[in-house]
């Protein structure tokens, strides 16, 4: 008699939110607190865990998603109109608090130009959102692992993965060797990074002008022998620094993890669309 296998538990899944408060963070960023008993079991792994979060449309209560039940949820979502199917957009988990089944979003405001940024700018305590985040920890949305070998540790980032960064810092073992570029639109946006690593920062400030983090990058010594690179934020940078890194500096491949969180340009959708 053979035994049926019980299904594998789902490693995703939707946890519904509503908005706690949000608060201003330097210059660019809004901190948005998420809340509610839908959140109890959300699984955040740290560092710079991601989480897809559904956004309702203007004069929408709650976002609109096919049933979790679907078998391919991710392909009936895009099937929906996008005039009605909720706004996806990818963010790092700033802050989880599961004792409260709170967490904190940080989002990037520049005005009326997309969604998520108009959402930003204008949620308040009770509005309504979706997660799509894991139901285990430390799942493969956790990005920041360093190899066993790894002496040191480099973060080069614009704003876009400053939370991440920030949440990185605070994970990494009290006398790690760290050297940490960010790249921000505004000097109102330069705050201390809490650390218990042993950690070198560099900010570059574009106020207004187009200044890239690879010349900032070039000037500065890499803080070990055989460091760690992770590297996030707008694509084309990404694929720089990347490059730079590999093919200048001589890193090996394995120990460099990058992430392009936008693209210059695009839309979130249009990112996906084109496969980056």
């Amino acid at each position: 008699m053979s035994t049926a296998l019980a299904p594998a538990p789902p490693r995703y899944r939707c946890y519904p939110a509503v908005v706690v408060g949000t608060r201003r963070v330097g210059a660019s960023l809004v901190r948005v607190t998420l809340g509610g008993d839908g959140l109890a079991g959300f699984a955040g792994g740290g560092r710079d865990q991601s989480v897809s979060l559904f956004l309702p449309h203007p004069g929408q209560l709650e976002p609109v998603l096919p049933p979790e039940t679907e078998e391919d949820w991710f392909t009936a979502w895009r099937a929906m109109d996008p005039a009605v199917r909720a706004v996806m957009r990818s963010y790092t988990i700033r802050e989880h608090r599961p004792e409260r089944t709170e967490v904190d979003i940080d989002l990037v405001r520049h005005g009326d130009t997309g969604p998520a940024s108009r959402w930003a700018g204008r949620t308040g305590p009770g509005d309504r959102v979706v997660l799509l985040g894991p139901a285990v920890r430390d799942e493969r949305t956790v990005r920041f692992r360093p190899p066993a070998d790894t002496d040191g540790v480099l973060l080069v980032a614009d704003e876009t993965a400053l939370p991440a960064v920030e949440r990185i810092l605070a994970w990494l073992p009290a006398g790690t060797r760290a050297r940490v570029l960010v790249e921000a639109p505004d000097p109102a946006d330069l705050r201390p990074l809490p650390t218990a690593a042993e950690v070198e920062v560099t900010w570059v400030f574009r106020a207004g002008r187009r200044v890239a983090l690879l010349p900032a990058l070039r000037a500065v010594d890499l803080p070990t022998t055989t460091p760690y690179a992770w590297v996030a934020g707008e694509a084309g940078m990404v694929r720089a620094v990347r490059r730079h890194l590999v093919g200048e500096r001589g890193l090996n491949r394995r120990h460099v993890t990058f992430a392009g969180y936008w693209r210059r340009g695009l839309s979130e959708e249009e990112m996906r669309a084109a496969g980056d």
